[in-house]
């Protein structure tokens, strides 16, 4: 069980112990808490509870002497309105154009602004899950994008251009592949410094080392640490954001601790496979905190419903306009003068508002007195949900509503000292208020297998080819479990099925109809491609890794029969095209092996083996690859499967760009249809 796999568990577990925790008066809090706090149902407890926070924060700093020297640092002030970070899945066709051979960064953010009020950060993903397929380490895969390391700091430029921060990924896990020849942090060091990025997400990591910081400030000053585990409180320190996932919550709003420790420190609140984010906005709302914002999940479509969209994009420019106070120690939690059941409320507050953030955990509709309040004739009061003045009765009672599972907020300003720019965030709010919707209907992506023409129909079975039989049925298809889902999007078997999830193989059955065929008997060689070449003077549009195992555009000595290999879907359809036949669907591949063994034929190769079997759902586009190769990177359940597989097993490779799309490990053979 590696670390990851383990820190689910432990979170399980401390939610349990902790809940069973709460005692009839909380006047302490133990050393030891879990990564959110567990808040006691009874309000009579609150109080006590505030308080015990309040000395259990004192003596945690000084238990580790806390130091908050990073977080007073000039060039880490934009960390406290990083709210919204995007999880950007660098294969997604919204972030390139493939036709266009172009980044298409407006757009990314013009869908952002729209649906969930706009980013802060964007998160460039990169290598999982295609890394592993061949012996490329996580760096190369940004070296490969299109345009390489140039092409990306134009990426990053703009991004900046739009005050939108930018962030690489790290793989700890990455140790079977490709060498470097330096530290891991040496070389994202180099794509920090060249593509000017300003933070490193910790993938599978709850903290980082001190060499990190060192030097990173080297490279860049300014670079944020954020880890995908819980920090360790006495990391809360070295590490400015941290994300808030597999956090288990009381039913009444609980305390991010790290958030609480440090009020500065941002988290970003996750649940990648719940079609429901609700759980994850009350938090984040209750606690000053921000979103992870990731539809793409490695190639998998789990969209946000339109009820979730409104809730973060009401939320997002009242935390903008009160950073300060959300990042301030001015916080008192659950205080008690809410008046609906299941309605919770958290004060935030400076010399000149008080801010009150409010939470409907019900599944219907809270309406009616929401707050109640000290009249005071010196303030005016304002519902920022509906970007309105609102006006409390005789008894201080303030009327609203929330909606099922959503937010409220009520301020109260002193008179005469509104900031010039409040009639903007009111005007703003009154206009998000129209978009209010209960719809909880989450989006769904259906992949479109992209169609393919027959061959000639051929009377004689070409030479070196093997008779495919027709077949009408069910076959049996096998997916290894990595997070990127099957053929479509968010399938239900695979979700949340426990923390081996990723690491199991699924069986199901396809229903399948196989005209007759002839297949190659072997993959196409490199002597063969060779000849194609010569013949047509084909010349791919992108020749990044193109042949790249060629010499000067030489077979190299001695492989002339071995498979063809760095060549895209492209390249192999062209060369198919120019000997009358084409590539096979999975199906027919997979029958064409099933039947060779039936007659003791041997027909694998040591490479995986594209398939006319190419999908698009409008933002991941892929193809499924069969037989395995002799390749396998060792060292980490989170590579690309490796070695030779069973005819049944089909591997999703997600498609980009030719010089990412090119393998050293993948080939291609070729069908015809038979009369």
């Amino acid at each position: 069980m590696n670390i990851y796999e383990r820190n689910i568990i432990v979170s399980c577990v401390l939610f349990m112990i902790f809940s069973l925790g709460v005692s009839a008066q909380v006047t302490e809090l133990t050393v030891n808490q879990p990564p959110i706090i567990q808040a006691p149902s009874d309000s009579s407890q609150w109080a006590s509870f505030r308080k015990a926070l309040l000395d259990w924060r004192v003596q945690i700093h000084e238990n580790i002497n806390y130091d908050a020297s990073l977080y007073d640092r000039e060039d880490f002030q934009w960390v406290k309105s990083a709210f919204n970070c995007c999880f950007l899945m660098m294969y997604d066709q919204s972030f390139y154009d493939r036709k266009r051979n172009c980044y298409t960064v407006e757009k990314i953010l013009a869908e952002g602004r729209e649906r969930f009020g706009g980013y802060d950060i964007v998160v460039l993903w990169h290598a999982y899950p295609r890394i592993g397929l061949d012996n490329r380490n996580q760096f190369d895969f940004y070296r490969d994008m299109p345009g390489g390391l140039t092409a990306l700091k134009k990426v990053a430029e703009e991004l900046h251009e739009q005050g939108v921060k930018v962030y690489i990924n790290y793989n700890p896990w990455d140790t079977g592949t490709r060498r470097e020849g330096t530290h891991d942090i040496d070389a994202l060091a180099t794509v920090i410094k060249s593509i000017g990025a300003d933070g490193i997400f910790l993938d599978t990591m709850d903290r980082s080392s001190e060499e990190f910081r060192q030097k990173l400030d080297m490279a860049r000053m300014g670079v944020v640490l954020e880890s995908e585990l819980a920090l360790p409180i006495e990391e809360i320190s070295t590490h400015h954001m941290s994300w808030a996932q597999w956090f288990a919550d009381s039913a009444v709003p609980g305390i991010l601790r790290s958030k609480w420790i440090e009020p500065r420190h941002i988290q970003h609140g996750i649940s990648r496979w719940t079609g429901d984010k609700s759980k994850e906005l009350q938090t984040a709302w209750m606690n000053g905190s921000g979103m992870m914002i990731w539809e793409n999940v490695f190639g998998q479509w789990v969209g946000w419903s339109p009820r979730d969209c409104y809730i973060l994009k009401t939320m997002y420019g009242i935390q903008h306009y009160f950073s300060h106070i959300f990042t301030s120690n001015k916080w008192i939690p659950l205080v008690n003068n809410t008046l609906l059941p299941n309605v919770y409320a958290n004060l935030w507050y400076d010399d000149n508002c008080q801010l009150w953030t409010l939470v409907n955990r019900a599944y219907v509709q809270a309406e009616g007195p929401l707050l109640q309040i000290t009249p005071d004739r010196n303030y005016v009061y304002y519902d920022l949900i509906k970007g309105q003045e609102v006006f409390p009765n005789e008894s201080g009672i303030i009327e609203g509503q929330i909606i099922p599972r959503g937010i409220g907020c009520i301020l109260a300003f002193k008179k005469n000292r509104l900031p010039d720019n409040f009639d903007e965030l009111l005007s703003s709010q009154a206009t998000i208020y129209k978009e209010k919707t209960y719809n909880i209907e989450y989006p769904q992506l259906e992949a479109i297998l992209k169609p393919v023409s027959a061959t000639k129909p051929y009377k004689n079975v070409p030479r070196d080819m093997v008779v495919v039989d027709g077949y009408e049925g069910e076959i049996p298809v096998t997916f290894n479990c990595r997070e990127i889902g099957y053929y479509h999007s968010l399938e239900y078997d695979f979700i949340n099925r426990g923390p081996v999830v990723p690491h199991q193989k699924v069986t199901f059955s396809r229903n399948v109809i196989v005209k007759r065929i002839a297949i190659d008997s072997s993959p196409v060689t490199n002597a063969q491609y060779k000849e194609f070449l010569h013949a047509t003077n084909y010349q791919p549009r992108f020749s990044e890794n193109f042949l790249k195992h060629w010499i000067n555009g030489e077979i190299p000595v001695g492989t002339e029969q071995e498979p063809v290999v760095y060549v895209d879907l492209d390249d192999a359809r062209a060369y198919a095209k120019w000997v009358g036949k084409r590539l096979p669907r999975e199906e027919e591949w997979q029958l064409a092996i099933k039947q060779a063994k039936g007659k003791k034929q041997e027909m694998h190769s040591n490479t995986w083996e594209m398939t006319e079997s190419e999908y698009n759902d409008g933002r991941n586009r892929f193809c499924i690859l069969k037989g395995g190769s002799e390749y396998k990177a060792e060292g980490s359940d989170w590579y690309f499967d490796g070695g030779f597989q069973t005819e049944d097993f089909a591997a999703k490779q997600l498609l980009l760009y030719p010089g990412i799309d090119r393998c050293s490990t993948v080939g291609f053979r070729c069908v015809v249809d038979l009369d």
